[in-house]
């Protein structure tokens, strides 16, 4: 584990659980035990956080909707506020993996959820509250229309976090990622599908946080 990277980037250390046998995952949390660290595990699905031995779990504030786990509390918070902006409900699993990434850091966010397209006035009744933000975490699936939208509306930075929630040509994410690298809205950034953990840390280097002030 690399226990180094917070004093070279400002950014904890963090373990993507997917592909990692159970064994692996309670000998990274013996690690970070032993040597006084939080730590912060990211795509831990239901099953494999079941598997886990019963005192690695008995520790762990386990979210099951965003497959994350949080060993050692979250950081004191720090200057700065986030919003994390959805266009659907089945966007939150997502949503809520920035989320928790960003109260392991110390960054409070707000959730403002289901305010879609589709239904423009859902945004537009919350939009001078979103403005309020330092940074925008836009989260979308199907045609990600709503990056481009608050792009033209908001001065904070955008980062567009496509989901892989659609059926069609929407499937997968792709259609979504495709129109936020595509978008005519100026200074709009991308993260990869369904990278919560990523438009997070992404918004951190935004906030301009160091080493010291994570």
């Amino acid at each position: 584990m690399d226990w180094d990277r917070e004093a070279r980037t400002g950014l904890p250390e963090a373990v993507f659980c997917a592909g990692k046998t159970p064994a692996q995952i309670d000998a990274i949390f013996a690690s970070a035990v032993a040597g006084g660290h939080r730590l912060l595990m990211t795509r831990l699905d239901a099953g494999r956080h079941a598997a886990l031995a019963g005192e690695t779990r008995a520790t762990l504030d386990y979210d099951a909707l965003s497959a994350t786990a949080i060993h050692g509390g979250v950081a004191p918070a720090r200057p700065g506020r986030i919003a994390i902006v959805t266009g659907g409900l089945a966007d939150l699993p997502a949503a809520t993996e920035a989320l928790r990434t960003l109260a392991f850091c110390g960054i409070d966010a707000e959730l403002v959820a289901d305010v879609g397209v589709a239904g423009l006035w859902r945004l537009l009744e919350r939009i001078e509250e979103i403005r309020e933000a330092d940074v925008v975490i836009a989260v979308a699936g199907m045609e990600g229309a709503i990056f481009s939208v608050l792009a033209g509306l908001v001065a904070a930075p955008i980062i567009a976090l496509p989901v892989s929630v659609g059926t069609g040509v929407s499937a997968g994410g792709r259609l979504a990622l495709e129109s936020a690298l595509g978008s005519c809205a100026p200074g709009l950034v991308a993260v990869n599908i369904d990278n919560g953990f990523g438009a997070a840390q992404a918004a951190i280097r935004m906030l301009g946080r160091t080493a010291a002030g994570v």
